[in-house]
């Protein structure tokens, strides 16, 4: 494709990957705020289930210890049907992994939430276990997988557009365009995903507390976090999770604007 064949497909691709993202425009009931998703719901939810078994194969499956499986499920539903959580029309599971290495808690869009065993044994308290259950809730009811596919579609639209526009057969140094061009929409869709952890942990302070929970426990997570991470992360901007240290800073804020006169007494710890 050459001359201005290729700025016109460039253009067409670039027009189109937008004006299916800004058409796609729908209200967050929960979090009030306005998202740009193409699924429904019950899409969301059959993915959820679709991936979970997979998912789960690769921490080694579900634990063998059914006792701490249901403390984890029963933490988990207490926090969904003590809060606005049990509202919404998602079907929330949650799972212990069999991985006793892997320090790692995530959800499938739906509510299918997965923690590890690894993660699960350096918790010391039902408040921070809550902590990071809240977290993963705060994903699935503020939609961030749904948002991150339509968002994903829209880079890689941009991104091929701009590929197109750039690329000359007989040049070898336009590749590098092209090259510059997926850098771009990666670290774009990276950047979406710090946003998400930073608003599922907002979302975690308001649930944990209404189910009775002291918030608090989730800055001893954070730091749990950190110390696994062994302060061997990189460049922030180059990652998928904000760090764990910044993190806390955000998580103090968002408990003084949940609770400006102070936090109740009698909060589990």
């Amino acid at each position: 494709m050459r001359g201005p064949l290729k700025f016109i497909a460039a253009l067409l691709i670039a027009a189109v990957s937008l004006v299916t993202y800004w058409c796609n425009r729908q209200e967050n009931e929960f979090t009030g705020e306005t998202q740009y998703v193409d699924m429904t719901v019950e899409q969301e939810i059959a993915l959820g289930l679709q991936a979970a078994p997979e998912m789960a194969s690769q921490y080694g499956g579900l634990h063998p210890d059914k006792e701490a499986a249901a403390e984890v499920n029963a933490i988990g539903q207490k926090l969904v049907n003590s809060t606005g959580v049990t509202e919404t029309p998602y079907k929330f599971d949650f799972h212990l992994l069999a991985d006793e290495q892997t320090v790692n808690a995530f959800a499938l869009p739906g509510g299918q939430v997965f923690i590890t065993a690894g993660l699960l044994k350096k918790l010391s308290s039902e408040a921070q276990l809550a902590g990071v259950l809240g977290h993963e809730i705060g994903h699935v009811v503020a939609r961030h997988s749904a948002e991150q596919l339509a968002k994903a579609k829209l880079t890689q639209g941009l991104s091929g557009a701009a590929a197109i526009a750039t690329y000359d057969p007989d040049n070898p140094a336009s590749r590098t365009g092209a090259v510059a061009a997926a850098m771009i929409g990666k670290l774009m869709t990276m950047r979406f995903g710090r946003e998400d952890e930073l608003e599922s942990d907002r979302l975690a302070v308001r649930l944990t507390g209404e189910a009775g929970y002291d918030p608090r426990a989730m800055i001893e997570v954070m730091r749990i976090l950190e110390e696994a991470s062994g302060g061997a992360r990189g460049p922030e901007f180059a990652q998928t999770h904000p760090n764990p240290g910044n993190r806390i800073a955000e998580i103090e804020q968002a408990i003084a604007k949940e609770y400006p006169n102070g936090l109740p007494e009698g909060l589990i710890q």
